[in-house]
């Protein structure tokens, strides 16, 4: 039996530990891509007697393309929903 211990870590709420011997890999992949675990403290993967910890491959594999600030162009963006709204403006 092989399954998949995710830790969330809530702060000043506590922990949780995420276990469900159904959930795939691919799921909790999934799962972290889509923000549904957020701050995950470890991620374990129980095989049979032995226990490893795979946090960052799962993290790494999960991880969303990083847009650098500088390329975020904010007056652009600013422009573009002042545009919308007037866009959406009743006359």
């Amino acid at each position: 039996m092989q399954y998949f211990v995710v830790m969330i870590d809530y702060g000043r709420r506590g922990r949780e530990a995420v276990v469900d011997p159904e959930i795939t890999r691919r799921e909790v992949i999934s799962r972290i891509a889509s923000g549904e675990y957020q701050n995950v403290s470890f991620i374990h993967e129980i095989a049979e007697n032995s226990v490893e910890d795979v946090t960052e491959a799962i993290l790494t594999e999960a991880a969303l393309p990083q847009i650098p600030p500088e390329d975020v162009d904010l007056q652009a963006s600013s422009l573009d929903h002042v545009r919308d709204l007037r866009k959406h403006e009743r006359t």
